[in-house]
């Protein structure tokens, strides 16, 4: 079927959630950073995401921000780092405007020759997203940015799936959902989208009953399968 809705998830597929670490690191302004800040990064990452799943099934939903808060803060406890509200609270700045990927621009504005409408639909809070994206200027290539908040459950709950079907008035095997998280993927496929995978780190695929239904190392590769797709007239 071909899509009406090309749909994108924001964090680890639009932009790069390792570049605050990253740039706080290449600026040598910590150097206890230097040596663990690619385990903060990891470390950082995975229980931002353990905290969503968690609070989604505790029934007990907080913004983003503060999941991304509170996982930074057993990073650097992991990693003997706590204790420096210098170094914390730089890496939550750099958070708030951390890079986009270069594909992510392509790809926004290759969509245009199909007139088809782009968003994204993510974890954060709308005004993390909104900050995010206005500094990576992607956001006069979007048409809608939806977030988790208004129903208050994290992905891959169906709520939150069911939330860009109801705004563009599509049914969910008309949305083309990008994303580069392997259980956002199977969430996505199980609710029903048309899914491709941005695999960039090269992960194994979920064993799940409902796999992607595309797998791609970036979003020029991902273009060349949506170009296909929004071609086809069926």
């Amino acid at each position: 079927m071909r899509p009406k809705l090309a749909l994108f998830d924001a964090y680890g597929t639009l932009l790069d959630v390792g570049s605050a670490t990253a740039r706080l690191v290449q600026s040598g302004t910590f150097p206890a950073l230097h040596e663990k800040g690619q385990i903060v990064s990891e470390l950082w990452r995975t229980k931002q995401l353990q905290y969503t799943w968690l609070r989604s099934m505790m029934g007990a939903y907080v913004p983003f921000w503060q999941c991304t808060c509170d996982a930074l803060d057993f990073a650097l406890a992991q990693t003997g780092l706590d204790g420096d509200d210098a170094l914390r609270s730089a890496l939550l700045s750099l958070y708030r405007v951390i890079s986009s990927y270069d594909d992510g621009a392509r790809i926004l504005t290759a969509l245009t020759a199909y007139q088809i409408p782009r968003a994204i639909l993510s974890n954060g809070n709308q005004d993390m997203l909104d900050e995010a994206i206005s500094a990576a200027g992607l956001d006069a290539h979007l048409d809608a940015v939806l977030s988790v908040e208004d129903v208050g459950i994290y992905k891959p709950s169906p709520e939150v799936y069911q939330l860009a079907c109801t705004r563009f008035d599509v049914k969910a095997e008309e949305v083309l959902f990008f994303s580069s998280n392997g259980w956002d993927i199977a969430g996505a496929a199980h609710f029903g989208y048309q899914t491709i995978w941005v695999n960039r780190q090269d992960q194994t695929a979920e064993v799940l009953a409902k796999g992607p239904d595309h797998i791609v190392a970036n979003l020029d590769e991902a273009w060349d399968i949506a170009e296909r797709l929004l071609a086809n007239s069926a």
